[in-house]
């Protein structure tokens, strides 16, 4: 008898230690999935929890969030994260889910700068503006990648004098802590040898459902913002910082997206939906919500903090289908929402508008929080 339970024991014991060398994670994913080798670096995936049972994975294939597992009103863990779920997919599809972006977020007109004097010729990789950071921005790059804890992964990334166009050796610092009041920790830092730009964000597409076959027309957005910065038909800002009262552009409540993002206005026009930075009233004070995003269908809540003085709303009007992510399920049109901290887009040619210049001798510093929560 004795020694049946010693057989079954050491055979549970195996079977568990099996599961982990597998890496299957709370959300499905396949560790082994993600470890690879790109551009002849190593990647991986990295797993981060706390003690409420939430779950973040991070691959440091463009510093990417793959999967954010959060509790819903029921206490049913949701997957609210778009993405793949190996990181071959990452590599042949081109896509910003989850990533670290970098060095510009968003757009730069015509892809020109001017520093010191020295104009630089950026890709135009978007309606012949240069669209975070180029076509080979940071999203496509592999950061080294450290596990300081459960909890906490150290991404760190060199771009080098001239990468996309950029002046300057770039040193980057992405640090991702998942915390005990279930929030997304995200620091950025950077140093550079030679005055440059930078706007970092992270390009989470959000879908509070838990379920991308569903788009976001139901879905609570307030903005913490009483302006914009309107768009042309080619998404470039004009220059105008624009009031959002008596505009379809006012989510300064609590307001169903689908309630504005069809009306008959021409920023959603230009836009194809909200596709729009907000200047945001919290004028980089971390402690106090910029945007929130909730599902009533879940009772997830989103609450996004940060230092920076915009953030860019974007409502996934590109997503069109043809896309299978996690699970091959496909993802539709408008199935999540962004929410990207940053500076304004094309600040390097709107001298009035809050720097994102970095010179030599100075440290960039930016922080954005995602913190999840059940309204009941």
């Amino acid at each position: 008898m004795n020694r049946m339970i010693i057989l079954l024991c050491a055979a549970l014991t195996a079977a568990c230690a099996g599961g982990q060398q597998d890496g299957l994670t709370l959300s499905g994913l396949k560790q082994s999935d993600f470890q690879s080798e790109v551009d002849g670096k190593k990647t991986d995936l990295f797993i981060l929890k706390n003690d409420n049972g939430m779950e973040v994975c991070v691959t440091n294939l463009g510093g990417r969030i793959v999967s954010v597992m959060v509790p819903d009103r029921d206490g049913i863990m949701r997957d609210v994260v778009l993405g793949f779920d190996r990181i071959a997919d990452y590599e042949t599809i081109p896509s910003d889910f989850g990533a670290t972006i970098g060095r510009y977020a968003n757009r730069i007109g015509q892809g020109r700068i001017t520093l010191d004097g020295t104009e630089y010729q950026l890709p135009q990789n978007n309606y012949g503006h240069c669209l975070h950071g180029g076509p080979r921005g940071f999203q496509y790059r592999v950061f080294d990648a450290v596990q300081k804890s459960d909890r906490e992964v150290e991404l760190t990334y060199t771009a080098k004098d001239g990468e996309e166009g950029f002046p300057g050796n770039f040193d980057c610092r992405v640090t991702m802590t998942l915390t005990d009041d279930n929030a997304i920790d995200i620091r950025y830092a950077a140093e550079t040898d030679k005055t440059t730009v930078v706007n970092m964000t992270n390009h989470s597409y959000f879908n509070l459902d838990g379920d991308p076959s569903k788009d976001n027309s139901e879905w609570l957005l307030t903005v913490n913002a009483d302006s914009y910065t309107p768009v042309d038909s080619t998404f470039m800002t004009t220059g105008e910082i624009a009031l959002v009262a008596d505009t379809p552009m006012d989510f300064r409540a609590p307001t169903p997206i689908g309630e504005r993002i069809g009306q008959d206005f021409e920023q959603l026009k230009n836009g194809n939906g909200i596709d729009h930075n907000w200047v945001l009233n919290t004028r980089g004070n971390i402690a106090e919500p910029c945007a929130s995003l909730e599902s009533p269908a879940t009772g997830i809540r989103l609450d996004v903090y940060t230092t920076e003085p915009g953030i860019q709303v974007y409502c996934g009007n590109f997503l069109d289908g043809t896309v299978k992510g996690k699970n091959g399920v496909a993802y539709g049109f408008r199935a999540a929402v962004c929410l990207e901290t940053q500076k304004y887009p094309d600040t390097p040619n709107k001298p009035e508008w809050p720097s994102a210049v970095l010179r030599p001798g100075e440290k960039y510093e930016s922080r954005c929080i995602y913190k999840f929560s059940v309204d009941e």
